[in-house]
């Protein structure tokens, strides 16, 4: 379950190939945005010039092989919530439906066709992509996210869309603002803690969303020896991702994409 870091055609990214899916994390290289996006910001949101924006997607789907899917992508407008939405189709109105209850706000995706890219947005929260044999999933796990299970109830949405037992799943979860770094409140973390075995409180109010995570994905069944977490930092590797809190708010987004050839 190792990710490999790739770069084609200018465009960095980490990722692999697990059951049939394709996917990769987006590094901010390779782009055509000016600062503060610089380069590879993939985020409409963020005051970019769109022009840069569609540029930056071409690419970033070009170099995972999924250029010529491009009409097709799903981008969520991601609200920090628990929604997930189903990707049945890849033809004509049933896929212009999904794509709009995308819009109108939703934090993961499970896809069950092929052809039909997904990309989530990042900049310290989580990402998450899932895989399993007939589908896979993407997630966006902030802490409003993790607190309410967004990885585990997208592993499950993906085990009934697609048949999959849970030992079949297998899960990645991409750059983060990491346990080492992440300082929240006294009040926040002790909700954490109460919630979650994995977190404990600390005198530094760091909070681990990964280790929340993976603890949500083995409560639906997902084994612990399918979740990968290579433990990239955004905030530690900046120069590689963008860091909404390293960068005080004012920066671009990577992404976590999939799709099935």
């Amino acid at each position: 379950m190792e990710l490999e870091r790739v770069t084609r055609d200018g465009v960095t990214y980490v990722g692999g190939e697990q059951d049939g899916v394709r996917f990769g994390f987006t590094e901010r290289t390779g782009g055509v945005s000016d600062a503060p996006y610089a380069s590879l910001n993939l985020g409409t949101h963020v005051a970019d010039d769109p022009a840069a924006v569609a540029e930056n997607r071409r690419r970033a789907l070009g170099a995972l092989g999924a250029g010529e899917h491009a009409a097709r992508l799903v981008v969520p407008n991601q609200v920090h919530g628990d929604r997930i939405v189903a990707v049945s189709s890849a033809e004509g109105r049933a896929l212009d439906a999904v794509r709009a209850e995308a819009r109108e706000g939703a934090d993961a995706v499970v896809c069950t066709v092929p052809r039909v890219p997904v990309m989530l947005l990042f900049a310290d929260c989580v990402p998450v992509v899932m895989t399993a044999p007939g589908g896979f999933a993407v997630a966006h796990s902030g802490w409003k996210g993790t607190f309410a299970r967004i990885a585990g109830k997208t592993a499950a949405a993906l085990m009934r869309a697609t048949g999959a037992d849970p030992a079949a799943i297998h899960a990645y979860i991409g750059p983060h603002i990491t346990g080492d770094e992440y300082e929240v409140s006294q009040d926040l973390l002790a909700r954490f803690a109460a919630e979650f075995k994995a977190v404990t409180p600390n005198e530094g109010r760091l909070l681990d969303l990964s280790a929340a995570i993976c603890e949500a994905l083995e409560e639906v069944g997902v084994p612990s020896a399918n979740i990968c977490d290579p433990g990239l930092s955004t905030m530690k590797l900046n120069q590689r991702f963008f860091s909404y809190r390293k960068e005080e708010g004012r920066t671009g987004r990577h992404a976590a994409i999939a799709f099935m050839p």
